[in-house]
Protein backbone atom coordinates (compact mmCIF):
# COMPACT_ATOMS: atom_id res chain seq x y z
CA UNK A 1 0.00 0.00 0.00
CA UNK A 2 1.73 3.45 -1.16
CA UNK A 3 0.20 6.74 0.41
CA UNK A 4 -0.04 9.51 -1.82
CA UNK A 5 1.92 12.66 0.07
CA UNK A 6 1.38 15.81 -1.01
CA UNK A 7 4.30 18.63 -1.25
CA UNK A 8 3.56 22.02 0.53
CA UNK A 9 4.38 24.20 -1.94
CA UNK A 10 0.99 22.17 -3.81
CA UNK A 11 -2.32 23.96 -3.96
CA UNK A 12 -4.52 22.28 -0.95
CA UNK A 13 -1.59 21.27 1.15
CA UNK A 14 -1.87 21.68 4.86
CA UNK A 15 -0.64 24.90 6.12
CA UNK A 16 0.06 24.09 9.62
CA UNK A 17 2.56 24.51 11.60
CA UNK A 18 6.37 25.79 10.03
CA UNK A 19 9.28 25.46 11.54
CA UNK A 20 11.60 28.74 11.59
CA UNK A 21 10.73 31.83 9.14
CA UNK A 22 11.07 32.79 5.78
CA UNK A 23 11.59 36.61 6.46
CA UNK A 24 14.37 38.24 8.97
CA UNK A 25 14.16 38.40 12.41
CA UNK A 26 16.05 41.52 13.51
CA UNK A 27 16.38 44.51 11.30
CA UNK A 28 18.29 47.70 12.19
CA UNK A 29 18.25 51.08 11.51
CA UNK A 30 20.90 54.06 11.92
CA UNK A 31 18.94 57.52 13.35
CA UNK A 32 20.94 60.04 14.04
CA UNK A 33 18.12 62.98 14.31
CA UNK A 34 18.39 63.67 10.06
CA UNK A 35 15.91 64.29 7.56
CA UNK A 36 17.01 60.87 5.40
CA UNK A 37 17.77 59.01 8.88
CA UNK A 38 13.63 59.37 9.91
CA UNK A 39 12.66 58.69 6.11
CA UNK A 40 14.95 55.22 6.85
CA UNK A 41 13.79 54.65 10.38
CA UNK A 42 9.95 54.76 8.63
CA UNK A 43 10.95 52.43 5.71
CA UNK A 44 12.37 50.11 8.02
CA UNK A 45 9.35 50.02 10.71
CA UNK A 46 7.43 49.32 7.63
CA UNK A 47 9.86 45.97 7.04
CA UNK A 48 9.71 45.03 10.59
CA UNK A 49 5.58 45.16 10.52
CA UNK A 50 5.20 43.17 7.65
CA UNK A 51 8.06 40.89 8.73
CA UNK A 52 6.82 40.48 12.36
CA UNK A 53 10.43 41.29 12.97
CA UNK A 54 12.18 43.41 15.94
CA UNK A 55 12.49 47.05 14.83
CA UNK A 56 16.06 47.85 16.64
CA UNK A 57 17.22 51.80 15.70
CA UNK A 58 21.14 52.37 17.09
CA UNK A 59 22.23 56.06 17.20
CA UNK A 60 25.92 55.98 17.37
CA UNK A 61 27.32 59.32 19.71
CA UNK A 62 30.21 60.71 17.91
CA UNK A 63 33.64 61.02 19.61
CA UNK A 64 35.04 64.43 19.47
CA UNK A 65 38.32 64.91 20.35
CA UNK A 66 38.91 68.93 19.52
CA UNK A 67 35.76 69.63 21.15
CA UNK A 68 36.80 68.36 24.57
CA UNK A 69 40.41 70.01 24.28
CA UNK A 70 38.48 73.77 23.87
CA UNK A 71 36.70 72.47 27.19
CA UNK A 72 33.15 71.62 25.41
CA UNK A 73 31.03 69.43 26.95
CA UNK A 74 30.79 66.81 23.99
CA UNK A 75 29.73 63.81 26.58
CA UNK A 76 26.89 66.13 27.78
CA UNK A 77 26.18 67.09 23.76
CA UNK A 78 25.86 63.80 22.45
CA UNK A 79 23.91 62.09 25.27
CA UNK A 80 21.66 64.90 25.24
CA UNK A 81 21.21 64.28 21.56
CA UNK A 82 20.52 60.62 22.21
CA UNK A 83 17.80 61.38 24.39
CA UNK A 84 15.76 63.71 22.42
CA UNK A 85 16.06 61.30 19.69
CA UNK A 86 14.43 58.67 22.25
CA UNK A 87 11.86 61.23 22.94
CA UNK A 88 11.08 62.03 19.35
CA UNK A 89 10.62 57.88 18.67
CA UNK A 90 8.48 57.26 21.80
CA UNK A 91 6.43 60.17 20.75
CA UNK A 92 6.22 59.04 17.27
CA UNK A 93 5.28 55.34 18.78
CA UNK A 94 2.53 56.67 20.72
CA UNK A 95 1.08 58.53 17.43
CA UNK A 96 1.17 55.09 15.44
CA UNK A 97 0.14 52.43 18.27
CA UNK A 98 -3.02 51.90 16.37
CA UNK A 99 -0.97 51.45 12.90
CA UNK A 100 2.05 50.02 14.24
CA UNK A 101 2.28 47.59 16.90
CA UNK A 102 5.08 45.73 16.26
CA UNK A 103 8.45 45.59 18.70
CA UNK A 104 11.21 47.79 18.53
CA UNK A 105 14.09 48.68 20.83
CA UNK A 106 16.22 51.95 20.91
CA UNK A 107 20.21 51.23 20.73
CA UNK A 108 23.02 54.04 21.70
CA UNK A 109 26.65 53.47 21.00
CA UNK A 110 29.82 55.78 20.91
CA UNK A 111 32.34 56.47 18.37
CA UNK A 112 32.59 56.19 14.75
CA UNK A 113 29.45 56.10 13.19
CA UNK A 114 30.21 53.15 10.56
CA UNK A 115 32.30 51.32 13.15
CA UNK A 116 29.32 51.50 16.06
CA UNK A 117 26.64 50.29 13.20
CA UNK A 118 28.60 47.39 11.94
CA UNK A 119 29.53 46.17 15.11
CA UNK A 120 25.56 46.38 16.43
CA UNK A 121 24.58 44.48 13.28
CA UNK A 122 27.25 42.21 14.19
CA UNK A 123 26.13 41.62 17.63
CA UNK A 124 22.13 41.77 17.02
CA UNK A 125 22.93 39.10 13.53
CA UNK A 126 20.97 41.89 12.22
CA UNK A 127 19.24 40.01 8.99
CA UNK A 128 18.36 43.68 7.33
CA UNK A 129 20.48 47.02 7.86
CA UNK A 130 18.29 50.52 6.61
CA UNK A 131 20.28 53.48 6.56
CA UNK A 132 19.53 56.77 5.45
CA UNK A 133 21.83 58.64 2.29
CA UNK A 134 24.41 60.98 3.47
CA UNK A 135 23.14 64.90 3.17
CA UNK A 136 26.71 65.91 3.38
CA UNK A 137 27.93 66.79 -0.60
CA UNK A 138 31.78 65.65 0.90
CA UNK A 139 30.72 62.65 1.58
CA UNK A 140 30.66 62.16 -2.59
CA UNK A 141 33.96 61.68 -2.99
CA UNK A 142 35.64 60.36 0.23
CA UNK A 143 32.30 57.77 1.10
CA UNK A 144 29.46 57.84 3.15
CA UNK A 145 28.52 55.57 6.16
CA UNK A 146 26.34 53.61 3.51
CA UNK A 147 28.44 52.76 1.16
CA UNK A 148 30.98 51.27 3.54
CA UNK A 149 28.35 48.98 5.03
CA UNK A 150 27.69 48.26 1.37
CA UNK A 151 31.05 47.48 0.87
CA UNK A 152 31.46 45.43 3.70
CA UNK A 153 28.96 43.01 2.46
CA UNK A 154 27.96 41.47 5.58
CA UNK A 155 24.65 42.00 5.60
CA UNK A 156 21.92 43.52 3.12
CA UNK A 157 21.80 46.95 3.17
CA UNK A 158 18.94 49.34 1.99
CA UNK A 159 20.12 52.83 1.52
CA UNK A 160 16.95 55.27 1.84
CA UNK A 161 17.84 58.41 -0.14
Amino acid sequence: MSEEITPEWAPGASTGFELGTDGPRVIMVGVDGSDSSWRAAAYAAGLARRQNALLTMVYVQPYMAMAGAYGADVQGVTEEIADDLVREIQEHAERVKDVYTGRWTFLTRRGDAYTGLAEAADELKADAVVVGASEKTGHRLIGSVAVRLVKAGRWPVTVVP
